[in-house]
């Protein structure tokens, strides 16, 4: 060592045999100051770590705010959980009142040579570093680096880096392992190649050490990963050649935080560069104080008894013994988290894999989410975020939670109003979900919520739009007009319906009025009156304002009504089918509005007068035929007329398969309640050829296949029947009346009489 007064303890960073055997280190040394592996602008933050708010998991959060950065971009993260030794550091400072610093590079160095070293057009590459960061030095050749860790464990003869590091580290429960941690990474480095970050860092940690030294304190640890302990012990290299490194590295303003972090960013297959396999397994490693194992597998039992899975208490007894065993036999001092388990499911689990994948990501990974205290540092608008979400009563939670609101409680409206602003701002707190209750337009609206760590730097970014959210997602908005379509600006005004901001209206109403009047594409009017038209009929439900809405809405569809005899003709299959969606949008959307916004009668005149044009695709003709039915304009026969005249044997049958197609789409009940229609489809399948039979089954089987099970089981009963004289169910009360049993009828009659009577009286 470079003195008794400087102790370096190398840790694995997230490992709890390393935190666990740290705790007993520094409870044994009472250092007098602490260096930590992290960036030096966190000094400020780690009084923080005392106050019960702050609960890991979390992350410092850092990001570059120099003039010229856009807020929140490139921003790194140094994430802790409770098993990390940097956190048990952390921790028993601020309970021992023993100062603590940070000593790596500053992320400002970071942030400017990674600027320096990147194309302007070109995105930030995440990796992971081994301190923890989540970004690597991309001059730096990614074959260069080196796992000890995986060296170590080669060596002792294991295939498995993780297993070998458990036995040794991770199942201690005394000793002290930093000597031989120490010793065997002074053996790999000493055959690996240097790396230039790795120099650089290890010559501002040594600086910070001497600076320590010259402070006068006289215990001194130094907490840092295991491959820099041999930079940081022994006789120190001249302070010289460290100042000549670090010489003129260039630096960029940063700010830094606390962040509430997950267990699944600490994951290794998040992408995270220092993560672990298993952070729930981990955790409970640490925190277990004794019989880990058996705790363990008690723990797995209670979340497949809270999913009625049947697991007594044998079941537990015999997955420990099976756990035990496997060690036993592969060698090792105690069963680690491959041996539990596969004792987890051959016996709790009996061997149902989708019940494992269950205990994989309920405990294993062991999803949670941390807290950070309210006078965290932060951007106005992640605080304006915080207090409205706890004035709601809006917690962030790491796992999904379903939400129904009810849009009549004003409770439940401010929240609908703020998860619709924070996905503006590209915040996706809450995603919105099938309505449980009702369909469209109800006063009901069902979220599925879930909070992810980097919506922290999300909150940064878009804090360059305001400071509240209702400022910033207003800002937004307004910002996003001038380059949004006809359908992105009419999903833009629907937003601002949704969240609520006045402010942004008369914007997006301009820019979608300039859009609509100068686009020429029928199909993309079209697309937009659905969004118009539920904002105008249901703007009511949230109190917002939508007079406006009305004279853009008439003149789009003034637009389209001008603009569809031209756009139906010359169309291929593909295009023919994309327009009939949209005339069932654009027709139901005329439905709904009623009495708000009388046009339904001025477009359903535009369709009649295309009904009969003979250029008309086969499959628009039909579905106008349709809607003009189901809207009243034509009778039966004049449906049955039109019909028969498309199914003739001079039709080519593709074109008639079409026709059909167009008329009958979207359900079958129409061929079950009218047995003419159904009788005049039969009759032209039956006399098709074989030949053009199989050239329209395809479409026919699209056509019917599109139907329910019980529709087409319905149909297919009226069919059997045709011509048979029987009819597929009886045609009148009459026979419905001699199909009952008289004594069974006695029985209920009393009854129906009761109701009957009741019903009149009430009346």
């Amino acid at each position: 060592m470079t003195s008794d007064r400087v102790h370096v303890y190398g840790i694995r960073h997230h490992g709890p045999g390393s935190a666990r055997a740290l705790v007993r280190a520094l409870g044994e040394l009472r250092p007098d100051l602490i260096l930590v592996e992290g960036p030096p602008e966190a000094d400020g933050l780690v009084a923080l770590a005392a106050h019960e708010g702050l609960q890991p998991p979390v992350a410092l959060l850092a990001y570059p705010t120099g003039t010229g950065t856009t807020p929140g971009e490139g921003a790194s993260f140094w994430p802790f959980a409770v098993f990390s030794p940097e956190w048990q550091a952390l921790r028993h400072a601020v309970t021992h009142d023993v100062p603590l610093r940070f000593c790596d590079l500053p992320a400002g160095h970071r942030f400017a040579a990674r600027a320096a070293a990147q194309a302007p057009a070109e995105p930030t590459a995440d990796a992971g570093s081994e301190a923890g960061t989540v970004e690597t030095d991309p001059a730096d050749p990614a074959e260069l680096r080196v796992d000890p860790i995986a060296g170590l464990a080669h060596a002792a003869g294991y295939d498995d880096a993780e297993r070998w590091w458990e036995d040794v580290i991770e199942h201690r429960r005394d000793g002290n392992p930093f000597a031989a941690v120490a010793e065997a990474m002074a053996e790999v480095r000493a055959g690996s190649p240097a790396i230039g970050e790795d120099l650089v860092r290890e010559a501002y940690m040594r600086q910070t050490l001497r600076a320590a030294l010259r402070e006068g304190h006289q215990r001194i640890a130094v907490v840092c990963g295991a491959w820099h302990v041999p930079a940081l012990t022994g006789d120190l290299p001249p302070e010289k050649a460290d100042k000549e490194l670090l010489k003129g590295l260039p630096t960029v303003p940063t700010a830094i935080t606390w962040v509430p972090w997950t267990h699944g960013r600490l994951a290794s297959w998040s992408g995270y560069g220092a993560g672990v396999t298993s952070p729930g397994w981990y955790h409970h490693l640490f925190t277990a104080e004794d019989h880990p194992v058996e705790r363990w597998l008690v723990g797995v039992a209670g979340v497949l008894r809270g999913q009625d899975l049947p697991v007594s208490s044998a079941h537990v007894i015999e997955a420990t013994r099976l756990a035990d065993t496997l060690a036993v036999l592969r060698g090792r001092p105690l069963p680690g988290l491959a041996e539990v388990t596969e004792a987890t499911r051959a016996v709790l689990c009996d061997g149902d894999e989708t019940r494992l994948e269950l205990i994989q990501r309920q405990v294993v990974v062991g999803e949670r989410l941390g807290a950070v205290p309210d006078d965290t540092p932060s951007v106005p608008l992640a605080r304006d975020v915080t207090a409205q979400a706890k004035r709601l009563r809006l917690t962030p939670e790491a796992l999904v939670r379903d939400l129904d609101l009810d849009l009549r409680k004003p409770n439940d409206l401010e929240r609908s109003r703020l998860l619709h602003r924070l996905r503006l701002l590209g915040v996706d707190w809450g995603r919105p979900a099938q309505r449980a209750r009702g369909g469209k337009g109800t006063f009901w609206e069902s979220w599925q919520l879930q909070w992810q760590p980097e919506y922290a730097v999300d909150l940064i970014s878009a804090s360059a739009y305001g400071v509240t959210v209702e400022q910033a997602a207003t800002a937004k908005v307004v910002e996003s007009c001038p380059a949004a379509d006809l359908a992105g600006l009419t999903n833009l005004l629907e937003s601002c319906l949704l969240a609520q901001l006045p402010q942004a209206q008369p914007a997006v109403l301009k820019a979608l009025a300039d859009r609509a009047a100068v686009d020429t594409d029928v199909a993309q009017l079209m697309a937009a009156v659905p969004a118009l038209a539920r904002s105008l009929r249901y703007g009511d439900v949230r109190a917002t304002s939508t007079d406006a809405l009305a004279e853009v809405l008439s003149g789009l569809v003034t637009r389209i009504r001008l603009g569809l005899p031209g756009a139906v003709t010359g169309l291929d299959d593909d295009a023919a089918r994309a327009l009939r969606i949209h005339l069932d949008g654009t027709h139901e959307a005329l439905n709904l509005l009623g009495a708000e916004l009388p046009l339904r009668q001025e477009w359903l005149d535009t369709l009649s007068r295309l009904i009969d044009r003979p250029d008309l695709p086969g499959l628009l003709a039909g579905r106008l035929l349709r809607l003009l039915r189901d809207a009243g304009i034509l009778d039966a026969d004049a449906v049955e007329l039109r019909l028969a005249r498309s199914l003739t044997v001079g039709v080519p049958a593709p074109s008639a398969a079409a026709y059909v197609e167009g008329f009958i789409a979207g359900g079958g009940l129409l061929l079950v309640h009218d047995e003419a229609l159904l009788s005049l489809v039969d009759r032209w399948l039956t006399g098709l050829g074989p030949d053009t039979f199989t050239a329209v089954l395809p479409l026919l089987r699209r056509t019917f296949g599109a139907f329910a099970a019980p529709e087409r089981r319905s149909v297919g009963e009226r069919v059997r029947h045709l011509g048979s004289g029987e009819p597929g169910r009886p045609a009148s009360g009459d026979d419905d009346l001699a199909a009952l049993d008289p004594d069974r009828v006695a029985l209920v009659l009393p009854t129906l009489k009761l109701l009957v009577t009741a019903g009149g009286s009430q009346s």
